[in-house]
């Protein structure tokens, strides 16, 4: 089982902060189960920065896919388009873009609809003042796609759009899976891949 990752760095000069030089937003993708056409991963974003908060109307995240994949469903986060997604009969995709963007929930959203630390319209704290709200997650299942990690193919083109400064992805790499702990505290599970993308003010 592997782990991939990747680096951000900030779109604009006007993103640096003296007080926070190496402050940055890690985005981890944990893929969880294989599916028979693909994968269903959580998104997992960090607000590592010390004072930039995310404010209103919150983060868009966007990529490109390496392949011709799809998104089935969504849990936490939706698509702003579903694309062409004609060729399809019967099962419907969530998305069917090339390069999707995807918004965070709104707060409210009903239960069967969450994870945790979604719903909060995009809005994160930064890491230094409120560390349990400088997380956001949202599950994703891909279809069309690798189902083991030597056909799956990692997104491209990764970009955080956010109020401010934007930013941009550098290249994705390979890491060490996630390790998970049980609810009580007696059992460790790994992901099957994960890649890391971090965002660093400049």
């Amino acid at each position: 089982m592997r782990a991939l990752s990747a680096k951000v760095s900030s779109l604009l000069a006007e993103a640096y902060d003296a007080l926070d030089p190496n402050g940055n937003i890690t985005i981890k993708w944990d893929v969880l189960q294989w599916t028979p056409d693909g994968y269903v991963a959580v998104v997992t974003m960090y607000n590592f920065q010390k004072y930039r908060r995310i404010q209103s109307p919150g983060w868009t995240l966007g990529w490109t896919w390496a392949k011709k994949e799809v998104i089935w469903s969504m849990l936490g986060a939706q698509t702003t388009e579903q694309g062409d997604c004609s060729k399809f009969k019967g099962n419907v995709p969530h998305c069917c873009q090339k390069n999707p963007a995807v918004v965070d929930l709104l707060p409210g959203t009903p239960y069967n609809q969450q994870i945790a630390h979604c719903c909060k319209g995009g809005v994160m704290s930064s890491w230094a003042q409120d560390p349990a709200n400088a997380v956001s997650s949202f599950q994703v299942s891909v279809g069309a796609a690798g189902t083991t990690n030597k056909t799956v193919r990692v997104p491209k083109n990764i970009t955080l759009k956010a109020p401010g400064p934007g930013y941009t992805c550098g290249p994705v790499k390979i890491v060490r899976p996630t390790v998970f702990l049980s609810a009580d505290k007696r059992r460790f599970t790994q992901a099957l891949s994960k890649f890391l993308p971090q965002l660093f003010s400049e």
